[in-house]
């Protein structure tokens, strides 16, 4: 069972955009003003996806702010967010994590080698059935090696701008569901829990 850290509540949101950032139209960035205190990992060159570079620069902003934290990715970000988890950030510190639409690691190979593995941490993975950046069976797949909560939006693109989601309250509750330690309640050992269906 996981354990909510309180020393500052509620935890702070850090959202982590994926390629090209993402735009002041975007649910990220309309996420961002629902909360106080919020942050945005800024990567030195939104063009050019790194692993490495993309998943330190996650580190780097969570070591110099006062947590919990609970995090909200976008595609590419989400592999970022994933291996900095992987790669020494101090899991106490997070709260819960938010995978939205994550790039298919195989389209990326050559940013890095991506190691997907059991997170220390709460999370719920939304995927889309209509994603062209990852097939929604990949999605499902991913979050089972991840131990997230899986979520199906069906048609819905790789929930952006462009397919839709710039104001979008959904994304919210998902970050109030891991803020108040509701979503530890979904996790097993054995078996991954069954999709959810959401909308927006």
């Amino acid at each position: 069972m996981f354990s909510c850290t309180r020393s500052i509540w509620p935890p702070r949101l850090v959202t982590v955009p994926g390629l090209h950032g993402s735009e002041g139209a975007h649910w990220q960035s309309w996420l961002e003003r629902q909360f106080s205190r919020s942050l945005r990992v800024e990567q030195a060159d939104w063009e050019a996806p790194n692993l490495a570079q993309w998943a330190k620069a996650v580190r780097e902003l969570l070591a110099s702010e006062r947590g919990p934290f609970v995090l909200a990715a976008h595609s590419f970000g989400c592999l970022a967010t994933v291996h900095a988890l992987l790669q020494g950030v101090h899991v106490a510190d997070i709260a819960g994590v938010l995978f939205v639409a994550p790039a298919s690691p195989k389209k990326f190979e050559f940013a890095g080698a991506f190691d997907a593995r059991r997170l220390g941490v709460p999370s719920i993975l939304i995927g889309s059935e209509t994603d062209p950046w990852m097939p929604v069976a990949d999605a499902r797949e991913l979050a089972r090696h991840l131990g997230s909560a899986f979520v199906n939006l069906g048609d819905a693109g790789h929930i952006n701008t462009a397919a839709g989601f710039g104001p979008w309250p959904r994304a919210k509750y998902f970050v109030d569901t891991l803020a108040h330690c509701a979503a530890p309640l979904r996790f097993r050992d054995e078996a991954p829990e069954p999709d959810l269906q959401a909308s927006n």
